[in-house]
């Protein structure tokens, strides 16, 4: 018998769906492979993650010093010559000395014949080279200077060192440059606090004329930067300690700490 019209229909429709479902079943993990591969090709897995690695590297390298460090240096000048605070200058800020110029300017070389040049070359360089060395691990000055101190001032129960003075400037002219020491807590250093009681005894040692000159001091400097220039810099100290002599007797006048 064979099927009716509608049966043959109805198994028709049956067999459409069922090869639509079959398609659609076997078509299904294309996509995806497609979107992958698409992904893949601009923006592969191994290079997406190299620009994430390198930047934690890039913020954590150290910044460049700006000039060297000076903590650890412990030891100490006391009076130093011109050449010595120059050679430490060039030593505190990092730069090579123009040895061969000061070689070349130096009287001992500049006139002599010709052919002992050679020789006081070597002889010469040699010096500035062990006074080079001499400076290495400097980090204190102690200095003996005229303190240039100021009446008493009632008014503020003080006198001023002005020797000390954050305007003040020591300086050491030698091989051709001209190193300053200035003092960064000059401000309060310059300041020596006394009674009018003390003060009276201090004025009646060193008489008028001591406020002209006649007063020394002996101060004790740590040095906390440079400040390189043309010609020669400048080396930045703190004031730690002092002590006021009266220059004709030599008696003391009072040793003062500075706080820092």
């Amino acid at each position: 018998m064979r099927p009716s019209f509608e049966t043959r229909s109805l198994r028709a429709g049956l067999s459409l769906v069922a090869t639509l479902l079959l398609a659609a079943g076997c078509g299904g993990p294309k996509a995806p492979e497609t979107v992958s591969s698409t992904s893949g090709s601009t923006s592969p897995a191994p290079s997406t993650g190299a620009p994430v690695a390198a930047a934690p590297r890039a913020a954590s390298s150290p910044a460049p010093a700006a000039s060297p460090a000076l903590g650890g240096r412990t030891g100490e000048l006391v009076n130093p010559d011109a050449p010595t605070m120059v050679f430490l200058y060039y030593d505190l800020a990092g730069i090579p000395p123009p040895l061969d110029s000061w070689v070349e300017e130096d009287t001992r070389v500049k006139y002599i014949p010709a052919i002992e040049k050679a020789a006081k070359r070597v002889e010469v360089k040699a010096e500035l080279e062990s006074g080079m060395a001499s400076v290495r691990g400097v980090g204190n000055l102690r200095l003996s200077v005229g303190a240039n101190l100021s009446d008493y001032d009632p008014s503020y129960g003080e006198f001023t060192i002005r020797a000390l003075a954050p305007s003040s400037v020591i300086e050491f002219p030698a091989l051709g440059q001209k190193v300053s020491v200035k003092f960064a807590n000059g401000r309060t250093a310059q300041i020596w606090k006394q009674s009018p009681a003390d003060a009276q005894l201090i004025r009646d040692k060193i008489g008028s004329s001591g406020y002209a000159g006649g007063v020394s001091m002996d101060v004790a400097l740590r040095i906390t930067g440079v400040q390189p220039a043309p010609g020669g810099g400048t080396i930045t100290t703190e004031v730690l300690e002092y002590e006021l002599r009266e220059d004709r007797s030599g008696a003391t006048l009072g040793r003062e700490q500075v706080a820092q």
